[in-house]
């Protein structure tokens, strides 16, 4: 997501036009989302980072939200968490999977990650989440970060506000593990035996 005098192609509130740049997209800063949301009670938290998408910011936002959601959620020891197919994210990524790991023998949780099948998003929740965040946000100037952070803690899914946090740390992309590096991890994997792919159990002992 861009930040800058950038038209959003919504429509202004007030009694005059919004001016805004259409092209020639210079961003003075880039923030890369990452969502969680907890489908019982409809409780959205946004992680936004500074950097971009990779399997450690994506594992940075769910360490964080743990942190502060646990106390909410006390005694779970089982986490199921429905994520879409992308790379970053995926059942093949050493990285994610090792972060995953290393999260749920931290937290001493059972770890469940499902995989929505390609072109089924519309099926995940989440994604009706950035939609009515999009529609907030769209006849605004997003011309800095804390106007952006500002804006998306006032949304609302399911009458309630998200929980809005900025991470501000530098991620490198492409970072994998090699087999011999990954053979520490691989005993807490289990994956589905009719759909490996698609279902991966994380265990913590």
């Amino acid at each position: 997501m861009k930040i800058g005098e950038f038209s959003r192609g919504g429509r202004g509130r007030g009694n005059e036009a919004v001016k805004a740049v259409d092209h020639d997209m210079h961003p003075d800063a880039v923030l890369a989302p990452a969502g969680i949301l907890e489908v019982v009670s409809g409780q959205l938290t946004i992680v936004f980072g500074t950097s971009r998408d990779t399997a450690d910011f994506v594992a940075d936002a769910l360490e964080h939200w743990c942190s502060e959601r646990k106390a909410v959620h006390p005694g779970i020891r089982r986490l199921q968490i429905d994520l879409d197919n992308g790379p970053e994210i995926a059942s093949s990524r050493t990285q994610f999977l090792k972060r995953l790991v290393e999260f749920a023998q931290r937290e001493h949780l059972e770890i469940e990650l499902v995989y929505y099948p390609p072109y089924h998003s519309k099926y995940n929740p989440i994604e009706r989440c950035w939609g009515i965040l999009e529609n907030h946000w769209n006849g605004t100037l997003l011309t800095t970060i804390c106007t952006a952070l500002a804006w998306a803690a006032t949304m609302t899914w399911r009458c309630l506000r998200p929980f809005v946090h900025l991470l501000e740390k530098t991620y490198e992309r492409g970072v994998t593990l090699t087999k011999t590096a990954l053979q520490q991890y691989a005993p807490h994997i289990q994956r589905s035996d009719t759909l490996p792919k698609w279902s991966v159990t994380i265990h913590p002992h």
